[in-house]
């Protein structure tokens, strides 16, 4: 009953599914590995990181930032310049702004640092730097992307103000060059409230993130649907089958009509002319008597010789 999975059809089906199954597994399985990379990189990039397990290292060493360096402990040394305050800046559920100065190095290029948060809306100066030479050690971050922060990343924001910290952003306000990259400090002074590191772009818990594990489920579905089509194709050709031979198994009486006899069998010799005629209740030899054959009509008369008449007469033919 099964020798139809060898059909060329079925061959062609089977093919689909053994080749359909595993890849739709892998890709499901490729979707969950990204979606656990990206929170396993959100959680180192949160977790506090003790100063013997992450020694400061010279700004230099970790630039570019990427995922690998980005919250790293970077050290520079130079004065503090030019300071720009970061509207809009939320801290533990609370609006505020950043407070951001530029600390120009030994080689006359300027890395902007967080210095901290204060909550209210930004206006004047912010406090003030420290004056002098000065060592900063913070945690390195990659420069923010325009797209990400709103209406304001684009300008429109007042004298002394930045919408996006980044370098594109400073080019065009200070005379000197800038690190692709900016500090937040741990500890801050003059009242301002620490600003802790975010994670790597791209390994956070976001909607990219989100859409990997969604890709996940739709991977396996796509899997279990393709095994369901099959049982159900396969059930479906069986179930024709077992119905096919089921017809045969009723032999040729299956045809004949409920409670009338059985036809005679042209192969048996038997003369149908000798069967009884239902309708009329005579017997067959009756058409010797002088019964005028259908076939030969009337001249059926003359064929039969003399036939007997009332009153003892004869006809002849």
């Amino acid at each position: 009953m099964h020798r139809f999975l060898l059909t060329p059809r079925w061959w062609g089906i089977n093919l689909f599914v053994v080749l359909a199954v595993p890849f739709c597994l892998f890709m499901g399985s490729w979707q969950l590995g990204r979606f656990e990379d990206r929170v396993d990189s959100h959680r180192e990039a949160t977790a506090p990181r003790p100063a013997a397990e992450s020694p400061a290292a010279p700004l230099e060493s970790l630039l570019p930032v990427d995922k690998e360096t980005s919250g790293r402990t970077a050290s520079v040394s130079g004065t503090y310049a030019d300071q720009f305050l970061v509207p809009e800046r939320k801290l533990d559920g609370k609006s505020g702004y950043y407070v951001l100065t530029l600390l120009r190095t030994d080689a006359g290029k300027a890395v902007p640092v967080v210095r901290g948060w204060l909550p209210g809306t930004a206006s004047g100066k912010g406090p003030a730097a420290p004056a002098g030479r000065v060592t900063v050690t913070g945690a390195l971050q990659a420069s923010e992307s325009s797209t990400s922060r709103g209406v304001h990343a684009v300008g429109g924001l007042p004298a002394g103000q930045l919408g996006v910290i980044a370098a594109a952003s400073l080019v065009n306000l200070v005379p000197y060059e800038l690190y692709d990259a900016w500090l937040t400090v741990p500890v801050a002074s003059g009242g301002l409230t620490p600003v802790p590191a975010v994670a790597p772009a791209g390994t956070g818990l976001d909607l990219k993130a989100f859409q990997n594990l969604g890709y996940t489920g739709e991977w396996f579905v796509f899997a279990a649907f393709v095994v369901f089509m099959w049982v159900r194709l396969y059930r479906r050709e069986a179930e024709a089958l077992r119905d096919a031979e089921s017809g045969l198994v009723g032999g040729p009486d299956a045809g004949a009509p409920a409670g009338g006899s059985a036809v005679p069998d042209a192969a048996s010799g038997a003369d149908a002319a000798a069967a009884p005629d239902a309708a009329s209740g005579a017997d067959a030899p009756a058409a010797a008597a002088g019964v005028p054959d259908a076939a030969g009509g009337a001249g059926g008369i003359a064929g039969a010789g003399a036939d007997a008449v009332p009153g003892g007469g004869a006809v002849r033919g």
